[in-house]
Formats: C-alpha cells, structure tokens, sequence
C-alpha cells in the first residue's frame, strides 16, 4: 500500500510562526502516468476541497487492492497561508493580504528560466524531448531560495505539478453553473474530463492575462514548440481549472457526485482499474474565453436579477436592474444591465450590492468579442 499522508512546515513571515502544509501520494511511484490534483488555492472555495475529501478514500480503497495505475499527488487544501487570512470575521482567501495579489495570478513563466538549460539538447524523440524539459524546470525550481512564505508554498506547489502528466486545479465561482478553464492546445484530449464533470462550458485561452497556475505547463510547452520548430515536443501536461459551482456549494451529496466524476475520468483513462461507470452524457464542444462577455456595473447600486443559472439570453437583453443608491431618486429608480452577446448565463454574484466596475456575470456567448480580443479576460 503507497496511500500516505505528507505534510510540511512552511515559515511565516513573521517571528514564532508557521503553518503546515498537508497532501496525500497513491499508487506506484514509478508509474508511467503522474497526476497533480489541488483544491482552495482560492482558500475561500471550498466545494473542490469537498470533492477531494471524498474521492481519497476511492483512491486509498483502490491502492490497497492494487488496482492504481497512476502516481497521484492530492492536496485537498492546498493553500494553508489563505486559510488564514480573515479580517472582522470574514475570510479573505482570494488574496494574499499582505501584498493584495490573488492567489491564482502571477505564477511564473519557466521558458525563460530553463530555455537555455535545454539549448542542444533536444532530440527527434518527443518523450525524450518531454522528460529533458521537465528535468530543468524541476532543477530550476530546486535552484529557487524563496524569501516569503508564499514563494515557498508556491515553488513546493509547483514542483509536484511540474512532474506531473495530469494537473487539475479545483476551483468554484461565485455562484455558477460547473465549467473548465483549459488551453485550446488541450482540446479535444480534455473532452472526456468535460463529459465526467457534466459541465456546462469549456472556456479556452491561450493566455487569459494573469498568469494563472493552470497556465503555467502549457505555456512552457507551447513557447518550447515555437522555439525549436525542428524537434517533436508534445504537450507535456494536460492542466485545467475546474470550476465546481459556487461557493455556497459545499455539500457531501455534491461533493460525492464531484468525486465520482473524477474516479470516472481517472478509471476511463485506465488510470485506475475499476468500472468508470455509466457513460456520461457529451458535454458542450469548447468555446475561446473571448466569447465570454464579463458583464459588470457601470455605477454602485443594488442588483436585482431578470435572469437564473443556464437561461438564455441575446444581445441587449436585461440581466438584472441596478437600484440607485444616491442621486435624487436613491432607492427609487431603478435602471437594466443589458447583456452585450448572445449566450447564457455562466455566474452569477451572490453579494447584491455591487460598486462600479464590479463582475456581475459571465455570458458564454459563441462568437469572440472584439472587446476581449487580446484583452485581460479575468474578472479578477
């Protein structure tokens, strides 16, 4: 049996603290497959940490039968340092509230760190070509010296992920129908996951703008094949956010239903050898994160919805009314937030009360939208 429980100490900041980073590894260590599975790096999304808390015991059950065809890395938790961050009783796990950048933002870009380390040393073998940038990114990882608690959470993150074929990246909206961030490279290999989820959109992009964790692989591989055109480099990493519902979706009947799409996509893979079970409906074909409008307010107020999860909507429909909350009709009048596309209704905000520039929903439209063309396409 390889089921285990890990954990490290990761030195705060400041004097006397520290906190402790827990995950747990499965199956044979020299497997030819590795799999990479996070939740709550948004420390304040839990419905990932949920889904997690009850595929381990699937996946313990299944290593002590031998039936674990995959090395698997789990961190139900992933980020102990958000878990932390609460100011007057409210949890503010998005952000690193010492500096204000989120958590999921600004990870790095390892071509330059180990373009030079792979120079001649690509070969007409794609594997080859695969474990000989993996070996570099993990020594240039290993080169690293953090100074914040937060590099060393990052680098330690990074590094498992690094090694791995699979990385999965779970995650929740704000309150939203089930959906998938992924690179466009990655697609149609990824539709299985899709299907096993049940999702309601795949959303693609190359670079969505912040430097996302789920970015990080495909990026390397990607600026890798455009670098040296004359050698075969697959990519190297399926990686994906999985975005599980809303917040307030933390529930043992959907957590286990989350789970089991995952021991399904993982089983259907041959990844573990156990029945995959019933054969989940296709979900919807990909679709550019461009064609996704961000709807948000153009002034403070209240919001009242015309519309629910999954409706849809054309162009210049109402989504929701903003009452005003100042001005010579405060909490009298009342105006429409029109849809900009046509589409439905990805999310939605739980919070009514929105100031200007707020997210107030995502549309997934089909045709990309000149305005997010090129532009960053995070709410953050």
């Amino acid at each position: 049996m390889t089921f285990q429980l890990h954990h490290t100490t990761i030195a705060a900041d400041t004097p006397g603290a520290s906190t402790v980073l827990y995950w747990y590894t499965a199956g044979p260590e020299d497997a030819a497959t590795r799999v990479h599975l996070q939740a709550a790096l948004h420390a304040d999304e839990q419905p990932g940490t949920m889904a997690l808390h009850h595929l381990l015991p699937r996946l313990r059950d299944a290593d002590v039968a031998d039936r674990l065809k995959a090395h698997f890395t789990i961190y139900p938790s992933v980020n102990p340092l958000g878990l932390a961050n609460f100011s007057m009783r409210h949890h503010i796990g998005r952000y690193d509230i010492e500096t204000g950048v989120n958590y999921n933002r600004r990870w790095p870009d390892l071509y330059p760190q180990v373009a030079d380390a792979i120079a001649g040393k690509l070969t007409a073998d794609g594997a080859e070509n695969i474990a000989t940038i993996r070996r570099a990114a993990i020594d240039w990882i290993d080169s690293q010296q953090p100074r914040t608690a937060i590099q060393q959470l990052r680098l330690h993150v990074l590094r498992s992920a690094a090694a791995a074929d699979i990385v999965l990246d779970l995650h929740c909206d704000d309150d939203s129908l089930k959906h998938i961030f992924t690179s466009p490279e990655l697609m149609p290999g990824l539709q299985d996951l899709a299907d096993w989820m049940g999702l309601a959109a795949t959303l693609t992009a190359e670079d969505s703008g912040g430097g996302s964790f789920d970015e990080v692989l495909p990026t390397l591989y990607r600026n890798m094949r455009l670098a040296n055109p004359s050698h075969p480099i697959p990519n190297g990493a399926e990686t994906a956010t999985l975005e599980y519902r809303g917040r307030a979706d933390s529930f043992d009947h959907i957590g286990q239903q989350d789970a089991a799409g995952l021991f399904g996509f993982f089983a259907g893979r041959g990844l573990i050898d156990a029945e995959a079970g019933s054969k989940p409906a296709p979900a919807p074909a990909p679709t550019p994160f461009e064609a996704t409008e961000v709807l948000r307010a153009d002034a403070p107020g209240l919001l009242a919805y015309r519309v629910e999860l999954g409706d849809k909507v054309i162009k210049g429909q109402p989504i929701a009314d903003l009452i005003a909350m100042h001005g010579p009709e405060a909490f009298m009048s009342r105006r429409p937030i029109l849809a900009g596309t046509d589409g439905f209704i990805l999310s939605r905000v739980m919070g009514k009360y929105v100031t200007r520039g707020a997210s107030i929903a995502k549309i997934v439209g089909t045709e990309v939208l000149q305005a997010r063309a090129g532009a960053y396409l995070l709410e953050d």
